[in-house]
């Protein structure tokens, strides 16, 4: 069956993770982050994503802005910095989060072949909204889908199928595209086309499942989703 929907990941995929404690540092006064702030998105994104994790394997569920302020907690601590103006700065940031430079065209491009186009993202409603909102791309997205629909972190199924039950489509139908190998495995697994977005150039994940497709950024994706 062809591709009737292309559905991204949100944090990494669609949006710069490092966008916020990079802006942080260019700021006034941000100037004693100049020399750590790359280390410190570098802890904030793990945590982040191991709080995810183990809150699914316990059951224990927060949303993500819950999970991302205990990233960011754990990570300014590391870092010696003691600063609760910059932390609600650094969260306020993170709500605003830039998109990548493709992101648009990309989406435009979709939208204009007939494809369906959704976010499908561990990000909150109130997050994703913000970050959509400030990077405007609201007007090139059919969907936008948050795990607190099934409260539960990615990579659960249950997670993946919001996105089959939104267009009523077979996971084959559908393209999912994200940064994270993991997400990639989950989704894969699942059913669906998979593109691993591998900006970084980082060794595949050692999982049951991989990615259909690999590519350095978002900018083939239309032509390839054509193509499936």
């Amino acid at each position: 069956m062809p591709i009737q929907a292309v559905v991204f990941d949100a944090y990494g995929t669609l949006f710069d993770v490092a966008g916020a404690a990079r802006a942080a540092a260019a700021e006034p006064g941000g100037e004693r982050l100049a020399a750590i702030w790359p280390r410190l998105a570098e802890d904030w994104r793990r945590k982040q994503l191991e709080y995810t994790w183990l809150r699914a394997i316990t059951r224990i569920h927060a949303d993500f802005a819950k999970v991302t302020a205990d990233g960011l907690d754990w990570a300014m601590e590391a870092a010696g910095l003691v600063d609760p103006a910059l932390r609600a700065r650094l969260l306020a940031l993170y709500d605003a989060l830039p998109a990548y430079s493709e992101v648009p065209a990309v989406l435009a491009a979709l939208k204009g072949h007939g494809l369906a186009t959704a976010i499908l993202s561990n990000g909150a409603p109130a997050m994703l909204g913000a970050a959509v909102r400030s990077a405007g791309i609201g007007a090139h997205l059919d969907a936008v889908l948050s795990v607190e629909e099934v409260g539960v972190f990615k990579p659960d199924a249950r997670v993946y199928s919001l996105a089959t039950a939104r267009f009523g489509l077979r996971p084959e139908q559908v393209l999912f595209v994200s940064s994270n190998g993991w997400d990639v495995a989950g989704a894969s697994g699942y059913g669906f086309a998979t593109v691993w977005v591998n900006r970084a150039g980082l060794p595949q994940d050692r999982l049951s499942h991989g990615p259909a497709h690999v590519m350095p950024d978002l900018s083939a994706i239309p032509d390839l989703a054509r193509a499936l």
